[in-house]
């Protein structure tokens, strides 16, 4: 089935914009044209768009993803790079979300010892403390 770029990108919930950035980043192979000149976006195109989208929503950087579009297309892909991949983007996770829990616990602290009907405030004066 072939797509012109409006249809494709409805169809995977970005735009058309976005499209033409992973073309211009080379995530995608050039996109076949019709007879218009038009950009014309087949199955192989639409399954490396979804495997680029959930890679992404993995949290993978483009720089991630293209390294693992060429280790998804080689012959003799390693399982060991992709893994090392997956782990750093792990490990990236952790600490992320060890952030955002003293993140969530410092703002409950905060909103216990506020009661919102005072004249000053603790949220702003811890705040502005650093």
């Amino acid at each position: 089935m072939n797509q012109g770029i409006g249809s494709t990108a409805k169809a995977l919930g970005i735009t058309p914009d976005t499209l033409r950035y992973y073309d211009r980043l080379r995530l995608l192979p050039p996109p076949a044209r019709n007879a218009a000149g038009r950009r014309i976006y087949r199955e192989p195109d639409l399954e490396r768009l979804r495997f680029l989208k959930r890679a992404q929503a993995l949290g993978f950087s483009l720089a991630d993803i293209r390294q693992l579009l060429r280790l998804r297309e080689s012959p003799g892909r390693s399982s060991r790079a992709v893994r090392e991949l997956a782990q750093h983007k792990r490990d990236a996770l952790e600490v992320q979300l060890r952030e955002i829990e003293q993140m969530h616990a410092e703002l409950t602290g905060l909103l216990n010892l506020c009661t919102g009907s005072g004249p000053c405030c603790p949220i702003l004066d811890r705040i502005n403390q650093g």
